[in-house]
């Protein structure tokens, strides 16, 4: 339905190593995509290898007298790793399902690592994050060569995870197939009270899936778990310091790691980065302001090339947009698939989701929207199906939908009711005609959830950490700008990096200032000066 995630690089990072060998998508939320890079076979990996045992001072931070014993076991596991995928090497790391209960039920959290191309220059271990929640960082692994510089796979071990709950980890499940189709194809801009208690019914039919097929897991989620089985990761890695580059959602996971552990960061990487002060309603309220000023931004392109199916400028583009989903509410376009016709939140969903990386989106969206004025939701719908994992067969590849609103409810206690809901559509439709209700409406399923939240919005200092990189983009609708701007003040050692520009995050994406700064700080620890503007 649709929640407005902070987007995931994980489909089109799978994307590119399909490519390479020839989304991580979710419900009314898209993805993000690295950019082609350098390529390099990295050296020879054996078939396989184990850490040493870590030395107990590694503890969680707040320990002073070394890991307490129920967590021992955790910190100082062997990693077994055997090879996957060529020349990368898999491995699984057990941590606790609860930290307050760390004798009680495990689950195992999936590993990937592509060693460093040049063992002489060997800095570390680089762990990564493409966000979601619920993108598959083994999957934005896989696809490290066309995503990181050749300096960074040089010098770095790349090791990539599925965070609990995630893809291959232990994987949290909910609405089967034929009901994640109607529950993306729900009507997320409902008219009368007999749509609205549709939507009610569909969103506790998905809060209680998730609990019903997955009790074990279902309230243990949240990012700061996440955070803390990083901290065990690191240790099993063998690392005094975590160096992370964190995208999207993957920046909030990785400052929470900052909060909970400052003093076992390395060099951290936060790109598109998010504010931990905002509510759950504050998220999606100023991603809606995002994603409008995205759409704008693609009619005043649209209008620049040959083709455009929203001639006329903006707001005439707008007008035109606002009647062709009018239309699909109530005559939806065939598809070709007897079973699917493309309605208003399935045209929605898709005209959002490639609003993301404008090189890349832009000409496919062009083209869809030029067919569904043609009378075909074909194209439309298909560009969707990439962008939510759905296969030819009808069946959802990952978990991503699944995992974007377990871990939200749980890491932010505001969860309004159907009537709060209605309000703040009523309003957000005098603000953003265009989208406003269908943003509000997407978040019902968090009202039903039933597992209390474990963290709330609140300023991350992390004093005693070493600088940390935030990187923003001016023109970002998932992670806007002023997000960026707010983690940077609030982290005690933050430097802001910014790129001017369209899209969403800014590694890999077109500006060759703002890559060298990142890669320099991972490969150096110099950060840009103080105020760096990147186009």
């Amino acid at each position: 339905m649709r929640t407005y995630r902070v987007a995931s690089r994980a489909a089109v990072a799978a994307l590119v190593t399909m490519a390479l060998a020839a989304c991580s998508g979710t419900i009314g939320a898209v993805t993000e995509s690295g950019s082609p890079g350098a390529w390099m076979p990295s050296a020879p990996p054996s078939a396989s290898a184990s850490v040493p045992t870590v030395n107990p001072s590694a503890q969680p931070s707040g320990s002073s007298t070394g890991i307490t014993d129920p967590l021992a076991r955790f910190y100082q596991q062997h990693l077994v790793w055997s090879s996957c995928s060529g020349d990368f090497q898999c491995a699984k790391l057990t941590v606790p399902v609860d930290y307050a209960a760390p004798n009680g039920d495990t689950t195992k959290v999936s590993i990937i690592r592509l060693r460093s191309a040049d063992a002489s220059k060997r800095i570390g271990s680089l762990v990564i994050n493409p966000g979601g929640p619920g993108g598959s960082g083994v999957d934005f692994a896989r696809a490290a060569r066309a995503i990181y510089s050749q300096a960074i796979l040089d010098q770095y071990t790349i090791v990539g995870f599925d965070p609990r709950g995630v893809a291959s980890s232990d994987p949290v499940q909910c609405l089967n197939d034929p009901q994640t189709d109607r529950f993306i194809a729900a009507d997320g801009t409902p008219d009368t009270p007999a749509e609205i208690l549709q939507l009610q019914a569909l969103g506790k039919l998905f809060a209680e899936s998730c609990k019903a097929r997955s009790p074990k897991l279902f309230a243990h989620v949240d990012t700061r778990s996440v955070a803390r089985d990083l901290d065990v990761l690191r240790a099993a890695l063998g690392e005094s310091k975590l160096n992370y580059f964190g995208a999207s959602y993957g920046t909030y996971l990785g400052a929470t790691y900052a909060d909970l552990f400052p003093t076992k960061v390395g060099r951290m990487v936060l790109d598109g980065a998010i504010d931990p002060t905002l509510t759950n309603v504050e998220i999606t309220h100023q991603q809606l302001k995002g994603f409008e000023v995205a759409i704008a931004r693609f009619i005043a392109d649209c209008n620049k090339q040959q083709s455009c199916p929203l001639p006329g400028g903006v707001e005439a583009g707008k007008a035109k947009l606002a009647r062709l989903f009018a239309t699909l509410d109530q005559a939806p376009l065939k598809t070709g698939d007897p079973k699917r016709s493309l309605n208003e939140a399935l045209a929605e969903n898709a005209v959002l989701s490639y609003l993301y990386f404008p090189e890349s989106d832009y000409g496919q969206l062009r083209d869809g929207l030029s067919a569904a004025f043609n009378g075909d939701g074909s194209v439309l719908l298909d560009m969707l199906d990439q962008r939510i994992s759905r296969d030819s067969s009808g069946h959802y590849t990952d978990n991503s939908n699944a995992m974007l609103y377990a871990v939200n409810a749980l890491d932010r206690p505001d969860r309004p009711t159907v009537t709060q809901w209605q309000t703040y559509a009523d309003q957000w439709a005098k603000e953003d005609p265009l989208f406003g209700r269908f943003f509000a409406w997407g978040n019902i399923p968090f009202d039903y959830w039933n597992a209390p939240a474990t963290n709330s919005p609140h300023e991350i200092h992390a004093p005693g950490s070493p600088p940390i990189l935030v990187v923003g983009t001016t023109y970002d609708p998932a992670t806007p700008y002023p997000w960026a701007q707010g983690l940077a003040k609030q982290l005690s050692r933050g430097v802001l990096l910014t790129r001017v520009g369209d899209g969403h995050t800014a590694y890999g994406m077109g500006s060759t200032c703002a890559d060298d700064a990142i890669d320099r700080f991972l490969t150096t620890g110099v950060t840009p000066p103080v105020g760096t503007v990147c186009h």
